[in-house]
């Protein structure tokens, strides 16, 4: 059975698993990535981790390669560099200590250009040339496919939109310090933000007002949203705005056909969906209304991180079919 190893390596946990060509993963399994401060012994975990995988698939695997997402990570130089949210500072080597290990094709990148992949392989972005995936999880990631190629950049970090400072220059600080950068603002880590922001502002009444800043959590945010609490609702409203206003300066630059959000944030769902929508569309320069779309992932039943990364070696795999 061909497979490839997917590896989507997060803040907080690393995912994996074995991708065939549909993009479903067969079998999967994560660990905490804090729990591996030690770069070499983070390696040692990984490689273990998919001789597991392997293991766990009834048939003979035929292991085609292995393909990373991870944050601040160049497709050039399979490096990650200066990640703020992982405990390996400055420039990370990881596909030149990885390949030792795994003597495999093995291609590195940005998650959220990973999460673009994948959704133009086996999503909703099959027959779209140009689309921005939009990665909403602890911080705001963007994918971004112009005339049917990724965009990456002199050497491979284009597309940190989230880090646009965007906002006033009194704002919030973002993951890399920047001053009203976007993801302080739309995130799940900005939602939260904005629940505590609102809170001072407003004097309605809410649940969150005895619910601790680390005890908060966006699935708790959509259910007050739906039982009618007013700082759930303005929250996301407030959020929403700021998004579809950065979305609409976005179109700018590629004229996307469509926006496709995925992560944490965007499982919220309408809460999150519909007030984007209404303010980018408000937004939009005139020749550009009523062309651009906002669509969720068509890759909700599959693993889009590890999925995603997967695509990097589908697509040449694919690419020397031909």
């Amino acid at each position: 059975m061909d497979l490839v190893a997917g590896i989507d390596i997060g803040g907080t946990k690393t995912k994996l698993g074995l991708v065939n060509n549909l993009g479903e993963c067969v079998v999967g399994l994560n660990f905490r990535t804090k729990e591996y401060p030690d770069l070499d012994q983070y390696l040692d975990k990984t490689v273990q981790s998919v001789h597991e995988l392997v293991e766990q698939v009834p048939s003979k695997v035929n292991l085609l390669g292995v393909g990373i997402g991870a944050p601040n990570a160049s497709n050039k130089r399979g490096t990650i560099e200066y990640a703020p949210n992982l405990y390996w500072k400055g420039i990370v080597p990881l596909q030149e200590k990885l390949q030792k290990r795994l003597n495999l094709p093995m291609r590195v990148t940005n998650d959220a250009n990973a999460a673009a992949l994948g959704e133009m392989l086996f999503g909703n972005a099959k027959e779209m040339k140009d689309f921005v995936v939009i990665t909403l999880g602890t911080g705001l990631g963007s994918g971004i496919v112009s005339n049917g190629s990724m965009v990456y950049g002199y050497d491979g970090f284009a597309g940190e939109f989230g880090h646009f400072a965007l906002l006033p220059e009194d704002g919030r600080l973002d993951g890399l310090g920047v001053r009203g950068g976007l993801e302080a603002y739309v995130s799940a880590t900005g939602l939260k933000r904005t629940i505590l922001y609102l809170m001072s502002k407003y004097t309605d009444e809410s649940r969150f007002r005895s619910i601790a800043f680390n005890d908060l959590h966006g699935e708790d945010i959509t259910q007050a949203a739906e039982e009618g609490d007013i700082i759930a609702k303005k929250a996301f409203e407030y959020t929403g705005k700021i998004l579809g206003k950065a979305l609409a300066n976005f179109a700018l630059f590629s004229q996307p056909e469509a926006y496709f959000l995925v992560g944490g944030l965007a499982n919220c769902g309408k809460w999150i969906f519909e007030p984007t929508k209404k303010h980018m569309e408000a937004h939009l320069l005139e020749m550009y209304r009523g062309k651009v779309r906002i669509l969720p992932s068509g890759m909700a039943e599959k693993n889009i991180a590890v999925s995603g990364a997967a695509a990097l070696i589908w697509m040449d795999q694919q690419a020397a079919s031909y």
